[in-house]
């Protein structure tokens, strides 16, 4: 993988998505690599999928090795996922300088995969130049990308509307770049006015202006001005504070899983039976059971 066998990439990631035995060595022993990350979201139906395909032509073009990540949810009932994004960039499936890996949400709230930070790192310690990750459809609250990536792209189209109003809050304050897809509709003129003049006070108190990048990505308009502003946030070498958060909280999720190793669910479903029992309420039940196994 090191070496740059596509292969044994995509075993690596399936090791680390499954929690095969071994994948925690495999991990520790990573390099560490600044590969840029590149971020993409925005709600669904944007068209980040033909802006992630449009982006895959110009960086082969530029003869860099480019590995995609895209993020389907899966389905709250069948625990299933489509993974069809693929379908939208058919013309690099068998390139030698492109990689595409579908990821499923499995329950994750943040739009990506629950191991989205392993398998990036798993990437870049590979022989990548640039990764590419497209979440899902995202809201406010939705803002994990913003943690990962050196470059967040927010997409949105003229439709969107009063939808800025109601993303404001998260979403579209993690932006380092806004397109605005499917720009020869109607209305696109004034949603780009409407959207520069709502990030205008936050001009103000920032080193560096928000572009807004007006694009028709299923016919590549737009898209090297998009790439070349990604450049240029790249090149301004920003501190990403979030990056630390995200890692903490990465952190904090895998000493979570090796502590609750010790504990087998039949037991606790037994435990609390016989608690529930004698007239114990959960909350007891668990300061109980915290003191017994010396937690």
């Amino acid at each position: 993988m090191l070496a740059g066998d596509v292969r044994a990439l995509a075993r690596c990631i399936s090791l680390a998505e499954n929690e095969a035995t071994g994948y925690v060595e495999m991990l520790a022993s990573l390099p560490i690599k600044n590969t840029p990350v590149i971020g993409i979201t925005g709600p669904p139906g944007a068209g980040k999928s033909s802006i992630t395909d449009a982006l895959i032509g110009l960086y082969v073009a530029d003869n860099k090795r480019v590995t995609v990540l895209c993020v389907d949810p899966s389905s709250p009932f069948n625990l299933g996922a489509i993974l069809g994004d693929r379908v939208r960039m058919s013309n690099w499936y068998n390139h030698p300088q492109v990689y595409i890996r579908s990821l499923a949400t499995r329950g994750a709230l943040g739009g990506l995969s629950p191991k989205i930070v392993e398998i990036t790192d798993i990437i870049k310690a590979g022989n990548s130049d640039v990764i590419i990750v497209e979440t899902v459809g995202v809201g406010q609250s939705e803002i994990e990308i913003a943690g990962l990536a050196d470059v967040t792209i927010v997409t949105m189209v003229p439709e969107g509307g009063d939808d800025i109003q109601t993303m404001k809050a998260g979403i579209m304050e993690i932006a380092d770049i806004f397109v605005v897809n499917k720009a020869d509709r109607p209305g696109a003129g004034n949603f780009v006015k409407h959207l520069t003049m709502m990030l205008a006070p936050a001009f103000t108190h920032s080193q560096y202006e928000i572009p807004i990048i007006k694009t028709v990505a299923t016919k590549k308009e737009g898209i090297e001005d998009l790439y070349n502003s990604i450049q240029k946030v790249l090149g301004q070498q920003k501190t990403n504070s979030r990056k630390k958060w995200l890692m903490a909280a990465k952190a904090y999720s895998i000493l979570q899983h090796y502590v609750m190793q010790k504990f087998d669910k039949e037991a606790l479903v037994m435990a609390w039976e016989r608690d529930a029992a004698k007239g114990k309420n959960v909350y007891a039940f668990v300061q109980a059971y915290i003191a017994k196994n010396e937690l």
